[in-house]
């Protein structure tokens, strides 16, 4: 074989194959084959292609530097043991499985007995490829094993989840007389993370005290660590108090373990002791310290916290910044979250998420929608998938289908749809925007829906008007074995209530404990309470709520109220009222509904009293709004509106409908009364919808308000599909409204 000649003052002979050679003094070029000027060397040495291929799988060119392994080979050139281990750890980073097998194969035929350490390398190649088979088949080839090749595989079962190999090597190590290593300790103490292996954990406890390892400080922390994710903090506090040296990451690991089990004093406690000792802090700390003070509402501590952060100059820091604006959002201080949001140098996706929910959190869902577009049309890197979870629930509340479904194919895009929330904020936005389809398609496309998918659908189809249908869904989904939750009895007994079911309320009421062990709350008894009240029971209503587990809240007195405005009775009304208003003196509810039921019984004098309670108090109705899309914009109307274009349309439009205000429908004599009720911001949306809604006279109009649909408006919507033959849908605060040919699809019970 020749070798090409290299400079006379360079000798392959007297170059040593060592793992500090300068490798760059080995050309690419550098090649087996013969050239014009060369030397003979005999095969056994080849030092130069040694390094030459080092050389190669040092700077990753793993298919060159394969291609001159095969030359090598064919030349019959020998490969160094320290060659292979450089390939094999090539392989690894680059997780090459197939060139790995390959070299696996040739090293058996070159190495009768190679060394362990050789061998070590191909194992972690193995297993850092994900092939634990291949990894497997060599440890049981493995003649020899030391440390290094057990912590490898303890390891890799400990990250696949196969903790029972894991502890059974260990076992085996034990058996046989070796001493585990502390990296075989920590490492193991990694991987038990659940209750359900706290017995596990606190043998191998046992071995480290016998071992005489618990003086060191990782095995210690690991321990600390274990506890915590096995949530035993007894032990966790037992281990933590004695250890000789507490680093920062064994206060931060306890201090995580109490936050996560609901004890957050015990959280905080534990730092100021920590602030006691002088114990050198990291910026984790702040993000647990802030999450513990959230949890709590700890305003004043949090902000004591913040002034220590500021103090240090770490505001803008995103590990630190980030913690900071979901504090702040958690305690409903928004204006002190988008400062510390504007502290953060470079916020990341996390830092964006969380003040996006924040805008969802104060109901500026809007400014959220604007926020996530800007984002998105600037760096799609800090976008993440709660981001779009919070950008669905924005375009649910706002009735927004169109946003809300160029947001769900920019999420399919781009892979970021949440496998749990985002898939049930996608069928609530669905249901909610009145697109009940799609709601439907996104639920049967989803692989195994959990508990949180199947309330969402069961939701929307009681938010829909669909009872039948919703409590079908929920007799499937226990057919399927999922356990109803608290919420998913919410959504069926609001079914039942939307339809007028009473019986099969009280049934599923009566079904909770003793059929699903779920236990009733005040708010399922509220449901109750609303189901008789829609169905004009109030007798049973109200016997119900003196005879129930709970006192009455506000919500009882509030349902039971509405009740009796829909019914029309005064007196069990003027009891509701005076409760309400006890309970919740700043509920315009408690004043507006006497005041509705005292007009319409001609009693002016208590009616011009609830007036007067209000404006004592300061409270305002909420101005009712209705919004209509029409090509692709939308349209707002309050009360009263004469701001649009098309004013002077809308309202001559609705003058067709004079003699339907001149009826017996409304019983209302007073023209002033007459032109209040044109007024009302639904009817402004509906007129608009019939002069503007032209190109498919067949298509519904659709319609969204933020306050419950008024009688006199409801009546009007009846009447307007009768006379106009046109379909008309309207969302309010409660539910979905279908008038077709004069019929609502509630059958008046909203």
């Amino acid at each position: 074989m020749t070798i090409l000649t290299l400079q006379s003052s360079f000798s392959p002979y007297r170059l040593p194959v060592t793992k500090n050679a300068n490798f760059d003094q080995i050309p690419s070029w550098v090649s087996l084959k013969s050239s014009t000027s060369s030397v003979k060397i005999e095969h056994k040495q080849g030092q130069v292609e040694n390094l030459h291929l080092v050389s190669l799988s040092k700077h990753g060119k793993l298919n060159e530097a394969f291609k001159f392994f095969q030359e090598m080979d064919k030349a019959g050139v020998s490969i160094s043991p320290y060659t292979y281990q450089c390939l094999f750890e090539a392989c690894r980073e680059l997780k090459s499985l197939s060139h790995g097998r390959v070299l696996h194969d040739r090293m058996r035929m070159a190495f009768e007995n190679p060394s362990v350490t050789l061998q070590n390398c191909v194992l972690q190649m193995y297993c850092e490829c994900g092939s634990l088979d291949d990894a497997d088949k060599l440890l049981d080839e493995m003649p020899e094993l030391n440390s290094v090749s057990r912590v490898t595989m303890i390891s890799a079962y400990a990250e696949q989840g196969l903790l029972d190999k894991a502890v059974g090597l260990f076992s085996r190590m034990l058996e046989s007389g070796d001493k585990p290593t502390s990296s075989v300790y920590t490492t193991l103490l990694k991987s038990l993370v659940n209750p359900s292996v706290l017995d596990i954990g606190r043998q191998i406890h046992g071995y480290v005290i016998r071992a005489g390892l618990c003086s060191n400080a990782s095995i210690e922390t690991g321990i600390m660590n274990m506890y915590v994710k096995c949530g035993w903090l007894v032990g966790a506090k037992l281990v933590f108090d004695q250890m000789a040296v507490k680093k920062p990451v064994a206060w931060t690991g306890l201090m995580v373990g109490y936050t996560q089990a609901g004890r957050a004093r015990d959280a905080l406690k534990l730092f100021l002791d920590l602030l006691k000792e002088g114990v050198e802090w990291d910026s984790f700390v702040f993000s647990v310290v802030l999450k513990a003070c959230a949890s709590l509402e700890e305003l004043n501590l949090g902000e004591q916290i913040h002034a220590c952060v500021a103090k240090l100059g770490l505001e803008s820091e995103v590990s630190v910044g980030t913690p900071l604006v979901d504090f702040y959002i958690k305690c409903s201080s928004f204006e002190s979250a988008c400062r510390a949001f504007q502290n953060i140098s470079e916020p990341n996706d996390v830092s964006w998420s969380a003040i996006i929910s924040g805008y969802c959190q104060m109901s500026q869902f809007e400014e959220a929608i604007k926020t996530f577009k800007s984002l998105r049309s600037k760096n799609a890197a800090v976008l993440n998938s709660f981001t779009y979870t919070s950008i669905f629930q924005a375009c649910s509340v706002l009735a927004d289908c169109n946003i809300g479904g160029q947001v769900h194919a920019d999420a399919i895009k781009r892979r970021l749809i949440g496998s749990q929330y985002g898939e049930s904020a996608l069928i609530t936005m669905y249901s909610k925007c009145g697109c009940l389809d799609d709601a439907h398609e996104v639920f049967e496309s989803m692989d195994n829906p959990d508990i949180v998918a199947w309330t969402s659908f069961i939701s929307g189809h009681a938010y829909y008007g669909n009872a039948s249908e919703a409590l079908r869904l929920f007799e499937k989904m226990v057919s399927c074995g999922m356990k109803p939750n608290s919420v998913t009895f919410i959504a069926v007994l609001t079914s039942c209530s939307h339809a007028g079911l009473v019986a099969q309320g009280k049934h599923y009421l009566d079904m909770m404990l003793r059929k699903y062990n779920v236990a009733p709350t005040i708010d399922h008894y509220d449901c109750m309470i609303d189901i008789y009240s829609r169905a004009g029971l109030l007798d049973e209503a109200l016997k119900f709520m003196k005879n129930m587990p709970f006192q009455p809240d506000a919500m009882s007195w509030k349902c039971f109220l509405s009740g009796c405005w829909t019914h029309k009775n005064l007196e069990l009304g003027e009891i509701a009222g005076e409760e309400l208003r006890k309970l919740a003196p700043e509920d315009t509810a408690g004043y507006v509904l006497p005041f509705n039921l005292y007009t319409r019984a001609g009693k002016w004098e208590e009616a011009a009293e609830m007036m007067k309670l209000m404006n004592e108090r300061m409270l305002k109705k909420e101005l009712s709004c209705s919004w209509i899309r029409e090509k692709g914009k939308i349209h707002r109307f309050i009360v009263g509106d004469k701001h649009h274009p098309q004013t002077q349309e809308i309202y001559e439009k609705l003058k067709e409908f004079d003699d339907f205000m001149e009826g017996d429908v409304f019983q209302c004599s007073m023209t002033e009364r007459r032109e209040q009720l044109l007024d009302h911001s639904e009817r402004l949306a509906i007129a608009f919808g019939l002069i503007s809604v032209t190109g498919n006279p067949r298509a519904p109009i659709k319609v969204f308000k933020n306050l419950r649909a008024c009688p006199d408006c409801h009546e009007f919507a009846k009447h307007v599909s009768l006379v106009t033959g046109r379909e008309i849908v309207i969302r309010d605060s409660r539910r979905f409204h279908h008038f077709k040919e004069g019929q609502c699809s509630c059958n008046d019970y909203w």
